[in-house]
């Protein structure tokens, strides 16, 4: 017990966030595609080890419109960070994102201590 805590402790994982304003006009199919699309991510992008998704409890305001929406990827690291938009699943993934939200997102990475 001891020794899993410790190791615990020595992690210095990423949180990568970002919040975003749903296309009113996206199909039951696009959110179908998107949640495929993310739920991928883990095993398509090294580095990635788990993603979350949903609507926001409260929507974001942040100078445009509100942002109902987000979206967290624990990485391994900032090195994952970097790499993770060089990808090519990446693309896949942005292809299906953005049939969900409208340009413009509010981002922000989490570093682990």
């Amino acid at each position: 017990m001891l020794l899993a805590s410790t190791a615990l402790a020595g992690e210095k994982k990423l949180m990568h966030c970002f919040a975003f304003t749903a296309v009113e006009a996206a199909s039951q199919a696009d959110w179908d595609a998107f949640y495929k699309a993310t739920d991928e991510i883990p095993k398509k992008i090294k580095g990635v080890s788990h993603v979350w998704y949903g609507k926001l409890q409260r929507p974001l305001s942040a100078g445009g419109p509100a942002r109902q929406w987000g979206v967290c990827m624990e990485m391994d690291n900032a090195e994952a960070r970097k790499n993770y938009g060089n990808d090519p699943y990446h693309k896949i993934w942005t292809d299906a994102y953005s049939k969900v939200r409208v340009d413009g997102t509010t981002t922000f990475d989490i570093l682990g201590q």
